[in-house]
């Protein structure tokens, strides 16, 4: 079969379609027809080596985790899912990747395609829907009344998790640029920062918590804008002991990453908040639950563009660009 994969680590990974085998099929797990595969901003950081201590893969490895598509093929284990069902998945952190012809899905990373989604959409929410749920409702336990930060809106985490959190009885913030600004609102945010023209650590007070998606120094700012005992909750480092721990990995990087949150940690701690760093894990459980928000229409698919198979490559480089409003996907067939 075709996948797009990388053959090393590095600043030249030799991305490129590869022929690789069908996947032989665990009891388990489920062969998966890949109609659209769903890109994310770690599709684009794992080749460069970042996570090669925490998320293991044999090379050349086929990049990408969110695909929807019909199952042809179960193992002999599989009970809650047949040949012809159509289903949507996050494979991230399982050692394969999406963007190919076919993959493997573990039986617990699988849930029913809504009805009402066609498979670009559908392949749109797996790793935004359950980031959003397990740091909104897992890590926050946010509740009706609270306020949630949750910047850069319009991207693809953000535009899902405003929408989870209005449906959860929250008010949100968020930050986005002049020509977004309306966009969001729509989404559901309450106050919104231009952050063309405001910083959002003058204009916000008493937030319950942050969902941290943006690098550099918006994290550290964001402490001043939380309540005492509010949390931050950060999807984009920096890595701490407790997640080495859940890893289960070794002392030297229990102690790396403790000493690369050890600052933020102080500071957080000096306001009186918390901190913890956020690595979601595929759910097919949840992202039923999700599934049935979806077909509700409690929530939205938010797709930016749309590339062909053929393209997948260039799609990566369009959503490293750091501009797309809402999803980017790769349709495979």
């Amino acid at each position: 079969m075709k996948a797009l994969t990388f053959n090393r680590y590095g600043k030249a990974p030799g991305i490129g379609f590869t022929d690789v085998p069908v996947p032989t099929l665990r009891s388990d797990e489920l062969l998966v027809q890949i109609h659209a595969a769903g890109l994310n901003p770690i599709d684009n950081l794992i080749p460069t080596g970042m996570f090669k201590p925490v998320l293991h893969f044999q090379l050349p490895a086929t990049l990408g985790s969110d695909l929807a598509g019909v199952v042809v093929e179960v193992g002999s284990g599989v009970t809650r899912f047949k040949p012809g069902d159509e289903v949507f998945a996050s494979i991230f952190d399982l050692g394969t990747g999406s963007i190919a012809e076919f993959a493997a899905v573990p039986e617990r990373a699988a849930a029913l395609k809504p009805a009402n989604l066609d498979f670009v959409q559908a392949a749109s929410i797996p790793m935004v829907g359950l980031t959003s749920w397990q740091a909104l409702k897992e890590r926050v336990h946010l509740r009706e009344g609270q306020k949630v930060f949750i910047p850069a809106g319009s991207g693809g985490i953000g535009t899902f998790a405003i929408q989870l959190a209005k449906f959860l009885g929250a008010q949100v913030g968020t930050t986005t640029s002049t020509g977004n600004v309306e966009r969001v609102r729509r989404l559901g945010a309450d106050e919104v920062v231009d952050y063309k023209n405001q910083a959002f650590e003058k204009a916000l007070r008493d937030y319950d918590a942050v969902i941290g998606t943006v690098r550099g120094d918006a994290l550290e700012k964001s402490i001043g804008i939380l309540k005492p005992g509010g949390q931050i909750v950060s999807l984009i480092g920096p890595l701490d002991a407790a997640f080495a721990r859940a890893r289960r990995l070794n002392f030297v990087l229990k102690w790396v990453f403790g000493l690369m949150s050890r600052k933020f940690m102080r500071l957080a701690k000096k306001q009186g908040v918390a901190y913890s760093f956020l690595f979601v894990r595929p759910d097919g459980t949840q992202l039923a639950e999700i599934g049935e928000l979806l077909t509700a229409e409690r929530i939205q698919p938010v797709i930016d563009n749309v590339f062909s198979f053929e393209q997948a490559k260039e799609a990566l480089n369009y959503l490293a660009q750091g501009h797309s409003k809402g999803k980017v996907v790769v349709t495979i067939r």
